[in-house]
């Protein structure tokens, strides 16, 4: 049974209803799973502050003992969300945590994980990291058979296909409940006495797992493990499922495989840690070497190299080493702001960035600056960065970009605006470089990051710069009402 009933809120119900009309919720999350350890909470805590990157708007930690759940979530960075007194109340040797950020709609308590259930089989809790693209459909026909949904997010139809699965164990329905599902996932799931992590077929996004005295971990990144001080033991394959149970390992790959592997492009450009370990390289390797193909792609004469922090600094130390002009910080960065701020009654031009970037006068005076990023969205802040150079005192502005232009949104579980919004799906480059206000504007090419790309050793996912998407997108308007009780192929269509 769980130890944790969410308070009843009007007020949120209203706001989850408005939001689930709107545009179910989306997340980019960090995940970790502990297996038999003493202090599995305080492990899985500690992990959670490594992914912290991953989600900034809620954290979560459900442990188990006795066959009993022992769930913790609330709002708010890991540091304000756990304390040693609330860790104590976390007891066992088996544990899972999340950290969440919500890529669309506000945020809302109910849509902090892990989740947490009552099942035949017993108590679950479940962690997911990624998106699903037909979770809207699937929701609406849970919905027409009696389902009662709490969350907005698409992740909590993953616990309701499980909970209506009839296969033996709950790893068992877990998987019948993922075949039926369409995008990305890795997640971990905690039964009374077993860790599940999972990984969908096409392998959108990382799960790594790691040994600690003994017992087993599962993190999103080897960042994770290494505040910890588990050793890496392998990142889990695309389509593979492992069971610990009693601290052995099983593992087994129940997924059809696709035609492609799709591991997404952007962990390596921007999501992940510089310092984790990604399957195929580390990132900070592969971001210096996205600087070094940008360098010799979009060569300029200037007098320094600078990043915008934190997203460009390993692109733009690559760059100036190709390139051989000299590395400068000259914008520092505010580490201590918060995702909202108050502004003051007087107005004051460009606030928002200023408290948040800072360029340095005494450097910046009468010097040619190659500004190097990982990515324009929406132009905005690049524009008002620039403005803020110029007062600064720099005579010429070279914004370089460490990946092509994004021209699509991400549908997998990245944030990103819509088609609309996003600035290189509306405009051509020079147009682009007038509304950053750069004198020049170099982004990297799709062939220099794919050529870096096939590096890696396995396939991977560049739709929001190549509108090639690896899991066709439903219009879920037009979309027709498949039978999540019928016999269904790899894409989740239903066969003959």
């Amino acid at each position: 049974m769980s130890h944790e009933a969410p308070p009843f809120d009007p007020q949120e119900l209203a706001e989850a209803a408005r939001l689930r009309e709107a545009e179910r919720v989306k997340d980019e999350c960090g995940i970790v799973g502990v297996h038999g350890h003493s202090e599995a909470s305080n492990i899985a805590y500690l992990a959670l502050y490594a992914l912290q990157h991953r989600g900034q708007e809620s954290a979560g930690i459900c442990s188990t003992q006795g066959g009993e759940q022992f769930v913790h979530r609330a709002m708010g960075l890991v540091s304000d969300v756990f304390n040693e007194k609330i860790l104590g109340r976390l007891p066992g040797r088996h544990a899972i945590g999340h950290v969440r950020y919500s890529t669309t709609g506000e945020s809302l308590l109910r849509n902090a994980q892990p989740f947490c259930a009552n099942t035949d089989g017993g108590p679950v809790a479940l962690a997911h990291n990624g998106n699903l693209v037909n979770a809207g459909a699937v929701r609406r026909e849970l919905e027409g058979r009696g389902a009662i949904f709490s969350t907005t997010s698409d992740s909590e139809v993953i616990v309701h296909l499980l909970a209506r699965s009839r296969e033996a164990t709950l790893e068992e329905r877990l998987v019948d409940a993922l075949s039926r599902l369409k995008g990305a996932f890795s997640l971990v799931m905690l039964t009374h006495d077993a860790l599940v992590a999972v990984r969908d077929a096409h392998g959108f996004r990382p799960l790594v797992l790691g040994r600690l005295d003994g017992a087993w971990v599962a993190a999103s990144e080897t960042c994770a493990l290494d505040l910890i001080g588990a050793t890496v033991e392998r990142h889990l394959e695309p389509g593979e499922v492992v069971v610990v149970r009693r601290g052995r390992l099983r593992s087994f790959r129940p997924f059809p495989r696709p035609a492609r592997e799709a591991f997404c492009i952007f962990e390596y450009i921007y999501f992940a840690r510089p310092d984790s370990n990604l399957p195929g390289s580390n990132v900070y390797n592969f971001r210096k070497e996205l600087g070094r193909m940008l360098a010799r792609e979009h060569p300029v004469e200037a007098d320094m190299v600078v990043p915008l922090l934190d997203s460009g600094s390993v692109a733009a130390l690559g760059y100036a080493e190709e390139s051989d002009i000299p590395y400068e910080t000259a914008i520092i960065r505010n580490h201590f702001v918060g995702r909202t701020f108050i502004e003051p009654a007087q107005s004051i031009r460009n606030f928002g960035v200023k408290i948040k970037h800072n360029p340095i006068r005494g450097i910046l005076d009468g010097k040619r600056v190659v500004l190097v990023d990982d990515s324009i969205v929406r132009g905005t802040s690049t524009l008002k960065i620039s403005n803020m150079m110029r007062a600064a005192g720099a005579r010429e502005i070279h914004v370089r970009i460490s990946a092509p232009p994004t021209i699509r949104p991400c549908h997998y579980g990245i944030d990103m605006p819509t088609k609309g919004e996003l600035l290189a799906a509306t405009h051509d480059l020079d147009e682009i470089r007038v509304a950053i206000g750069a004198d020049t504007l170099g982004y990297l090419t799709l062939e220099g990051l794919r050529g870096l790309g096939q590096e890696l050793k396995h396939g991977h996912c560049d739709a929001c710069f190549s509108d090639d998407y690896p899991v066709p997108i439903l219009d879920e308007a037009r979309a027709p009402q498949l039978s999540l009780f019928r016999p269904i192929d790899e894409d989740g269509e239903p066969t003959a």
